[in-house]
């Protein structure tokens, strides 16, 4: 999880919030049940903080959404936005 957020950061790609939010989850997943646990826990965790401090409830729920979709081991490029680097 931690790549995918550096990566987000130094990317800095506008729309690419879902797509690094699935793939960091997808990353933890594919580590076993354990990796599936943490990405619930540090996902919910970071999400509740976030809508507690200003972010707006469709917004969390959208990442949550993301979050969900990597953990389940579907392929995080569905929300790969258009022209991202191959890098990422």
């Amino acid at each position: 999880m931690w790549r995918a957020y550096t990566d987000m950061k130094e990317a800095g790609w506008k729309d690419g919030d879902k797509y690094f939010h699935a793939r960091g989850n997808y990353d933890a997943a594919q580590r076993g049940p354990g990796g599936v646990w943490a990405a619930e826990k540090i996902s919910d965790a970071r999400e509740s903080f976030q809508e507690f401090f200003g972010r707006g409830h469709e917004d969390t729920m959208a990442d949550q959404e993301a979050n969900r979709h990597g953990r389940s081991g579907k392929d995080p490029n569905y929300y790969r936005p258009p022209g991202l680097p191959a890098k990422y």
